[in-house]
């Protein structure tokens, strides 16, 4: 099993990911006693271990984590915010979300809310240090097992989602939906649907599942509408570049089609040798999931969203090339801001397919050879309109 697959998984069977404890081995967490009080972000976890029988609670930052993570940090600076995060958790079953306990209905408190969230906890024991990476998640530091908790601050609940999770007419793919178009960003969709807040039969779902389950939610509704617009009439050219994560998105002139190539350079994270991986789809639904996982429904929502606002649509290429400098795994929130960033930056224009080719060949460091035969679109003719003659 590869680790470019597993991602810290344990799929090799090794008591511990090799990869992992040396990033952990960088951690210098900090001193927590039995009591901590804060403003959760507002940010929970639900962990999917022992499912149906979940680890759920709140993440508090301590003193060490006072800086909120975004884009224009460094790897170093976003390491550090994150490993001050505490993790509180406690038993949850994820049927509970319809009937829930005290513990249970103050996490979905937090969970609705669009502000940081004053909230008191109290551990069983100091919580053990230890910094947790994940190919999805973001990473957090330190944890414990809940006493008691208590929310010390009103939470700060838009209406439109006090009305959704009133709804249990509402499908959770219709919920999200109308959450979406009423300006809920996808954190909190992700928080509300983890939470057994959405849908008709609410469960409580593992965070990881329901941050791809967001994007893949919000990403397949933006695609229903983009596929009534009429196509882009040249060929245009995006990029951008965060974190060791640089993108290129090329969008043509012909029928919806998204294609994701991603590349992993040698010797980054994940991928001694370097790997090479593509999906993709057209106008039909996609039936089975990504085999590039999170960041496949990640990328593809930044890009869609930017031709649902431009009133348009295309044929998608998206090379996204991980480098060396990608040394952490900081969560999939990264494919999907740097993405948007690209899709924000000022596209270069071309007439025909073989300059634009030429021009996202050069901004790419690995060589074509190795990818570009799996780019269905950069070899696919482009079908011609009656108005072309």
């Amino acid at each position: 099993m590869s680790c470019i697959t597993c991602k810290g998984r344990g799929e090799c069977g090794l008591p511990f990911c090799p990869i992992a404890q040396r990033l952990k081995e960088l951690a210098s967490p900090p001193k927590i006693g039995c009591r901590m009080e804060g403003f959760t972000p507002p940010e929970l976890f639900v962990g999917r271990s022992g499912y149906p029988l979940v680890r759920a609670g709140p993440v508090l930052p301590s003193a060490q984590a006072e800086e909120s993570v975004r884009l224009g940090m460094d790897m170093e600076q976003i390491i550090s915010a994150r490993m001050g995060m505490v993790r509180s958790e406690t038993k949850i079953r994820v049927t509970d979300a319809s009937s829930p306990g005290r513990l249970l209905e103050a996490c979905q408190q937090i969970a609705m809310s669009s502000a940081p969230v004053g909230t008191e906890v109290s551990f069983i024991k100091p919580p053990r240090a230890g910094l947790k990476f994940d190919g999805i998640l973001s990473p957090t530091g330190p944890w414990g097992e809940l006493d008691r908790m208590e929310i010390t601050t009103n939470p700060l609940i838009p209406r439109k989602v006090d009305q959704m999770v009133l709804d249990r007419g509402a499908s959770a793919h219709v919920a999200a939906a109308e959450l979406y178009s009423a300006g809920i960003g996808i954190d909190h969709l992700s928080r509300l649907l983890s939470l057994g807040l959405l849908g008709k039969r609410r469960k409580v779902v593992p965070t990881r599942w329901s941050i791809t389950a967001s994007d893949e939610m919000i990403g397949r509704n933006l695609k229903d509408a983009v596929l009534d617009l009429p196509e882009v009439r040249e060929f245009y050219l995006f990029s951008g570049e965060e974190l060791g994560n640089h993108f290129e998105v090329l969008l043509l002139p012909r029928p919806f089609s998204f294609e994701l190539i991603e590349i992993w350079r040698p010797n980054s994270l994940w991928a001694k040798e370097g790997f090479i991986g593509r999906d993709g789809e057209d106008a039909r639904p996609k039936r089975a999931y990504s085999s590039l996982a999170g960041g496949y429904y990640a990328a593809r929502l930044a890009v869609l969203e930017h031709l649902q606002r431009w009133g348009r649509q295309a044929g998608i290429l998206v090379v996204r090339e991980i480098s060396e400098d990608y040394w952490a795994p900081l969560g999939v929130w990264v494919v999907r801001e740097v993405a948007r960033e690209a899709m924000g930056s000022s596209p270069q224009r071309f007439d025909s397919l073989p300059p634009a080719r030429e021009e996202l060949l050069r901004r790419l460091r690995t060589p074509a050879s190795l990818w570009i035969g799996r780019a269905s679109l950069l070899r696919a003719p482009a079908q011609r309109r009656l108005d072309d003659f």
